[in-house]
């Protein structure tokens, strides 16, 4: 153990979390005081829904409560109500507090929505749950690759006229080139399951290290070229201000004509706009979307009838099982703190992922 870690660590639990779970913690890591109280958290409308149901209302001595057991807290497991202004007021007035992990994967958007002082960032440390996602992730992406390359949007249509056309050509899987755009936990994962099942996989990166199943690494800035060859692009990025609409009008101008692009990470990386123009040209045949620009996405959008898009609401991740792997990794990363290891899934606080 480190000589600068403790050798306990209070938990208050600041979001929706099972009861079962919260002694699940517990038991995985004894050196762990969990603290909470079910009365003062909103109830779950669906599994891993850690904001709660927004029709409940503390009353003032609730609320009262919330903010003390907060206060008195090393670690939180979650952002308060999933609020940044909350998570804002309990750094400030809470000196001790040390760690917060988020339950999202991209949860650094939401540290970086609460505006923290530089001197708060340097004491806490922010994790998220990134990779805990990853599989139920790629296998949409696997989906939607799949969908794309066989055409889906025109067997469906045939299927509703019932028309029996002439035989036509699928493209196969194992004769195309995958580019993940993103290599984090959710792109690993995703050019695992794409090797397995044949492609070439390519995939964007920063860092230059090896990913297992990916036959070649593409530098961020050499995008466009990778693009240009690319059968099927997947998007698993997070939100920043460097990914913001990274995929835009240059970036479909220098794909072939019949790209298929599924969208996983967040959906600022893509510019809508000149999505709907690559769709409408083209050079995006179908195009698989599992998060936007806006959510809920507007009524208004052109994806919601486009015949060539799969609007899926931002679900794809969704599993019975995300409330206990978010459990175990709080657990796991509890010991590393504990014993002086380092946490994963650290959030760079000056880009905010």
């Amino acid at each position: 153990m480190s000589e600068n870690s403790p050798s306990s660590l209070r938990v208050a639990v600041a979001v929706p979390l099972p009861e079962q779970l919260c002694r699940l913690i517990e038991q995985l890591e004894p050196r762990l005081e969990v603290v909470r109280d079910h009365e003062l958290l909103a109830p779950m409308r669906w599994p891993a829904d850690w904001s709660g149901d927004p029709a409940f209302v503390r009353t003032p001595a609730q609320h009262a409560r919330f903010e003390e057991m907060l206060d008195a807290a090393d670690a939180l497991f979650g952002i308060p109500d999933a609020s940044p202004a909350a998570l804002a007021r309990t750094a400030e007035a809470n000196p001790r507090l040390r760690w917060v992990m988020t339950m999202a994967a991209g949860g650094g958007a939401q540290i970086g929505a609460a505006q923290l002082p530089a001197e708060v960032l340097r004491r806490i440390t922010f994790t998220t749950s990134a990779g805990v996602h990853g599989a139920p992730l790629a296998e949409f992406a696997v989906f939607g690759v799949l969908a794309g390359a066989k055409n889906l949007p025109r067997l469906h249509d045939d299927q509703q006229k019932r028309v029996w056309p002439d035989r036509w050509e699928m493209s196969q899987l194992d004769e195309m080139t995958v580019l993940i755009v993103g290599l984090g936990g959710i792109g690993a994962a995703c050019a695992s399951r794409f090797h397995a099942l044949g492609a070439r996989v390519w995939g964007t990166t920063r860092s230059g290290e090896p990913v297992e199943g990916v036959d070649r690494l593409v530098p961020v800035d050499e995008l466009d070229t990778a693009i240009a060859e690319a059968d099927a692009v997947v998007v698993t990025l997070p939100s920043t201000a460097q990914t913001h609409h990274l995929i835009d009008a240059r970036l479909f101008a220098a794909a072939r004509p019949g790209l298929i692009l599924v969208s996983v990470g967040r959906g600022s990386v893509i510019d809508e706009r000149a999505l709907v123009s690559a769709l409408d040209d083209g050079t995006v045949a179908f195009a698989a979307l599992d998060v936007f620009e806006e959510e809920p996405l507007p009524h208004t959008s052109p994806l919601w009838t486009h015949p060539k898009v799969l609007v899926s609401p931002h679900t794809a991740a969704l599993s019975s099982r995300e409330e206990e792997r978010i459990a175990r990794r709080f657990a796991a990363d509890a010991t590393r703190l504990l014993d002086g290891e380092p946490m994963r899934a650290v959030v760079d606080t000056v880009e905010f992922y």
